[in-house]
């Protein structure tokens, strides 16, 4: 096995439990704001519309066709327009409580805490996302996370976002360490291994669900004990 000496994680969808956090906040939010009174049939048609429009956002976002301005700014009018409804009160609010119900929430997945525990003993440990600085600062606050990693690194604060090497490169230039002793552990393949791929970083694909990808990353896992095998 390769030494590593530093191990960069994604944060959504990777060590917090992004669907199922958002999950609970939409249905909090739903119940909230009354939306079968704006024309919304049911919850699963608000969730639903949630996810297609804003992964479309999302992915806008990720190729800089849009800001986080205009992410935010565009993502519930369209979710309610494409739910077939219509707004009774200002949208603005859905935005609003949507970050505070989402970043509050403390899902993560199974053993994340106690691999993270592990991993702290032998290796410096770090984050790389693409999400916001003070929505992702939250979530790592919310869930306990905050005391484990030596550097939070977000797309916002840098300017770049992965699968962009440039974001890794201002990781290791942080850190003052080369790309040969740094590993990747993330879910998505495009900016997670893709990513890392460009910065000449090894990676961890954490596949649960078995995907099946174009790439070849250099270690795949399903679990995140998994991880204890291989480091």
């Amino acid at each position: 096995m390769k030494t590593y000496q530093h191990l960069f994680f994604d944060l959504d969808h990777t060590l917090w439990d992004y669907d199922r956090n958002v999950k609970e906040s939409l249905a909090e939010l739903y119940t909230k704001h009354r939306l079968e009174d704006w024309g919304i049939p049911s919850f699963e048609k608000f969730f639903d519309s949630f996810y297609e429009v804003n992964f479309k956002l999302w992915d806008q976002y990720n190729v800089g066709k849009i800001d986080k301005y205009h992410l935010r700014k565009e993502r519930f009018p369209q979710i309610i327009a494409h739910a077939g409804g219509q707004s009774h009160s200002p949208i603005g609010e859905l935005e609003e409580d949507f970050l505070h119900f989402t970043s509050s929430k403390s899902h993560l997945f199974p053993y994340s805490k106690e691999i993270l525990s592990y991993l702290k003993k032998k290796y410096k440990v770090h984050v790389i996302t693409n999400g916001f600085e003070e929505s992702q600062q939250k979530k790592i606050k919310s869930s306990g996370l905050q005391g484990y990693f030596d550097l939070i690194v977000t797309s916002e604060t840098t300017g770049f976002r992965k699968p962009d090497p440039r974001i890794f490169q201002y990781a290791l230039d942080q850190l003052e360490a080369e790309a040969s002793v740094c590993l990747m552990i993330g879910d998505n393949s495009n900016s997670d291994i893709l990513g890392a791929q460009r910065a000449s970083i090894d990676q961890v694909f954490f596949n649960p669900s078995e995907k099946k990808i174009d790439l070849i990353p250099t270690y795949e896992i399903r679990h995140l004990q998994e991880l204890e095998l291989l480091l």
